[in-house]
């Protein structure tokens, strides 16, 4: 089972081209796809519906946008347009329920800082039940990041008190709130994955560490592999490691390759994968 996590940069590339056909194409052989920096009606990338767009290119999987930044975006007579940016999740696996997690955040007079979050997926998958969570963590400083990342955590380690989405008899004062359905499974497996903005080095990639998480690289030696960000605003560019995927220890033994694609150009971000072993 293949996961890529992939911040696009609402498909602007390397080469300055906005180009969602060949994201579509770098990420299409993964199971499941968690893509950060989606967006939608923004001037910049041709008021793209680029969820809507996305999900006609990869029409196999079935997928879940959760926006974070959600304004009106204008325009007359009355469209109904909102002007949203976050994360989006593609799974060739039915997603069984899903919430999205606002995170923390500071105000900067002098810099421009916005929410960003944590999307949950529940996934019923051939190494367990997943609740896979597309995170995007702030760019601006590395206290902000904690504060996000300490918050988060706590929403995780209530998942084993909460379990399903729902509990008990579906019906309440004689309306059936399941649908006649159960509950999603118990989890059987969590995992992170996305930009954390942080390098290994950071506070940040050391809190989740001392958790009861671990850096999928580490179970194939690819610590040292390479950058996921290139910032072409420098020179020479500045490369950095900054995308990740983070595993519980007991889904460690499954990890069977990691990798960062080094020949993707359709973002500043460079797709991580990871595959797991179904047997």
């Amino acid at each position: 089972m293949k996961i890529v996590t992939y911040n696009i940069q609402f498909s602007r590339g390397k080469d300055d081209r906005y180009d969602l056909q060949r994201i579509a194409d770098t990420v299409t052989t993964a199971d499941i796809i968690a893509l950060q920096e989606v967006e939608r009606f923004w001037p910049r990338s041709g008021m793209q519906d680029q969820p809507a767009l996305l999900s006609a290119l990869l029409p196999q999987y079935y997928w879940i946008y959760a926006p974070v930044f959600d304004v009106y975006a204008g325009g007359s007579p009355i469209q109904n347009k909102r002007r949203q940016f976050g994360n989006m999740l593609l799974s060739k696996y039915p997603v069984l329920s899903s919430r999205f997690v606002v995170l923390p955040k500071h105000h900067y007079p002098e810099e421009f800082n916005m929410y960003q979050g944590a999307q949950e997926c529940v996934i019923e998958t051939p190494v367990g039940v997943l609740s896979l969570w597309n995170v995007h963590l702030g760019y601006l400083d590395s206290e902000e990041r904690l504060e996000q990342l300490v918050y988060l955590m706590g929403v995780v380690t209530r998942l084993s008190k909460e379990l399903g989405a729902w509990s008990g008899p579906g019906d309440l004062q004689g309306n059936d709130w399941s649908c006649g359905m159960v509950s999603p499974p118990d989890i059987d497996h969590i995992i992170w994955c996305g930009d954390f903005n942080s390098e290994p080095d950071s506070p940040e990639y050391q809190f989740i560490l001392a958790s009861d998480f671990e850096d999928a690289a580490m179970r194939c030696d690819a610590m040292s592999d390479d950058f996921t960000h290139m910032s072409l605003d420098t020179d020479p560019p500045l490369r950095r490691r900054l995308d990740y995927c983070f595993i519980q220890k007991g889904l460690s033994d499954r990890v069977s390759n990691y990798r960062v694609d080094r020949e993707a150009i359709g973002s500043d971000h460079q797709p991580v994968w990871v595959e797991f072993s179904t047997n």
